[in-house]
């Protein structure tokens, strides 16, 4: 099996709060460091009423200081919302503070739609067009100071915080490839270009001071339980949540309900065929074919799990299953 990592998108649930979902996070990401998983990140959006990690920087923050040893990072932070320098100096500071597991995820998506886009960037000059050249900014100010470099990260130079670039699309791709960095795609939501994608990165990959070799980590929603039955009931959370975002109807990740899928028109199902193709789920002898056979038709050398599920116990216990059949398989 391959190094399973999680991404956690504070999932605010109908009768719950921002704090509830945060406190959750870290609920979680004890858990998941405790049965080994790698990473634990948490993922820029905004105006999202079902998504509390919007202050990525502070919510990491907040699950750094309650972990001990699984790496931190941002999966990810959307550069285009940011000034280079700010995003170096907050993640200089949650490095500063927890040498050697802090890393950043970039993607160039505004993480929301255009209006809060619009609300979010302001006066910012410049924008995605220019993500290549804001991610070169912002390495080099992880480097170490220059002397007399007139603007320096404070924290953060010299501190070689890890830049993952993430995508899901071919354009993230061909940076990863041509910067020479790791590269996570977004297959969990946006699985349609995630073949012709790799391969992109895998042909022009250039090494750099960071990476030798390609390295792809590939985004998955995996619900597990104890029965396939169960877990298709939980994973109706995730699939309603999809599709009230993807219909203009956004709100609080709703309880599961059963026989959903029973209920879609051709629409509604085709929206959740594009958006979780790459979706598994059910118990862990279904969710070790499925992974098996997703890790051995794409070739990944990672993996970052997410799943929204309702129950904060049951969203536990997935985890837990999935490093169970994981162990089974090494």
């Amino acid at each position: 099996m391959v190094p399973l990592s999680v991404l956690d998108l504070s999932p605010i649930t109908e009768g719950g709060d921002a704090g509830q979902a945060l406190r959750n996070s870290l609920d979680l990401a004890r858990h998941v460091e405790a049965l080994g998983y790698q990473r634990f990140w948490m993922a820029e959006h905004h105006n999202l009423p079902g998504i509390a990690s919007a202050a990525t920087a502070v919510a990491l923050a907040h699950v750094a200081a309650g972990t001990n040893t699984i790496r931190i990072g941002a999966g990810g932070i959307m550069l285009p919302n940011h000034a280079p320098l700010l995003i170096a100096e907050q993640f200089g500071t949650l490095a500063a503070l927890h040498p050697g597991r802090v890393e950043l995820g970039l993607g160039r998506a505004p993480g929301s739609d255009q209006i809060t886009a619009r609300a979010v960037r302001r006066a910012l000059l410049g924008g995605a067009e220019n993500f290549p050249q804001d991610v070169v900014e912002l390495m080099g100010y992880f480097r170490p100071a220059e002397p007399g470099q007139a603007v320096q990260a404070v924290p953060g130079a010299g501190l070689e915080v890890p830049i993952w670039i993430l995508g899901s699309s071919l354009y993230g791709a061909q940076v990863a490839a041509y910067l020479g960095l790791p590269f996570a795609f977004a297959s969990h939501f946006a699985p349609a270009m995630m073949m012709e994608a790799m391969a992109i990165y895998r042909q022009r990959f250039r090494p750099s001071a960071q990476l030798a070799a390609p390295n792809i980590m590939l985004g998955i929603t995996v619900v597990a339980a104890e029965s396939d039955e169960e877990a298709r009931f939980l994973y109706s959370s995730l699939q309603q949540s999809m599709l009230n975002n993807r219909t203009g109807r956004r709100g609080r990740v709703p309880p599961p309900v059963e026989d959903f899928e029973a209920r879609l028109d051709p629409y509604a199902r085709a929206i959740l065929d594009d958006g979780l193709s790459c979706a598994v789920v059910g118990a862990p002898d279904t969710v070790r074919r499925g992974l098996d056979d997703f890790i051995n038709r794409t070739g990944a050398d990672e993996l970052m799990v997410t799943a929204n599920i309702f129950d904060h116990a049951k969203r536990k216990r997935s985890f837990e299953i999935l490093a169970q059949v994981c162990r089974s398989e090494t």
